[in-house]
């Protein structure tokens, strides 16, 4: 739920019933590939599907999603991209000239580029929109708890010790804002071995499943080291990628529609 006084408005004619946040302490945990997941998930249940790319110095979502460049827009706002699957995408990388360019941007600027997705945006009726959020508790996030009508997060994790301390970030930040926990996604949980398919837990035995019990949240996803996950995601193809990784955080999304 957006903050009193800080709302920003969805541009005329769209209406987006659910946003969920996904959020990480830090970097380099996968959140926007439990994202992406994320959204063909809740596509493949028959729902109308956006992702807003919040992540703004770090865009990785058209890449995985097979977008490239796409300006498009009307006297009534800016369009966004629509996937093969009809998943709408909204990301800086999509606007700007080279993919590889550094966006050298402050605080306040990144901020207000995230705001004006929202409200500049022609979304049109979406179900579900996942915000791909940079990772921290600095200024886009504050922003986007702020400012938009959140309707709860996804936090992801990865196996390291150290992780509790990290989550534990993210987990008070949406107390503190008063947003709902829909629980907690686990990255690079483990791999398979190719020969005999046994769990090979390459950061050691992961403390996840009692972590999350211990705060009182769900633990709703696994996600393994998969060479064929990344070569998808790699040549833009995150749609056409069949797992059940996360039909537990799936089946709590569509509740949030009773």
């Amino acid at each position: 739920m957006a903050l009193e006084g800080f709302e920003v408005e969805l541009p005329e004619f769209s209406k987006v019933k659910k946003v969920i946040g996904v959020v990480s302490g830090k970097g380099g945990v996968g959140k926007s590939l439990v994202t992406g997941l994320s959204a063909c998930g809740i596509q493949k249940k028959g729902f109308n599907t956006a992702i807003l790319d919040a992540d703004i110095t770090g865009p990785s979502i058209p890449k995985m999603f097979g977008i490239g460049k796409h300006k498009e827009a009307d006297q009534d706002g800016i369009l966004p991209a629509v996937t093969s699957k009809g998943t709408k995408i909204m990301s800086l990388n999509m606007l700007i000239d080279n993919e590889t360019d550094p966006v050298i941007w402050r605080g306040p600027v990144i901020a207000g580029t995230v705001k004006q997705f929202w409200s500049e945006v022609k979304w049109g009726d979406v179900d579900y929109m996942f915000v791909d959020m940079p990772p921290g508790t600095g200024d886009v996030p504050l922003t986007v708890f702020q400012s938009l009508p959140l309707d709860g997060i996804i936090i992801v994790a990865t196996p390291q010790e150290l992780v509790s301390m990290i989550v534990e970030k993210a987990i008070n930040m949406a107390q503190r804002m008063n947003v709902p926990i829909i629980g907690i996604v686990e990255n690079m949980s483990y791999m398979e071995c190719p020969h005999c398919g046994e769990p090979i837990y390459m950061f050691g035995n992961s403390h996840i499943e009692s972590y999350a019990a211990s705060k009182g949240i769900d633990l709703l996803g696994r996600i393994p080291l998969n060479p064929d996950l990344a070569a998808k995601c790699d040549a833009g193809k995150i749609e056409e990628f069949d797992n059940d990784y996360l039909d537990s955080l799936i089946y709590k999304l569509e509740g949030l529609m009773d």
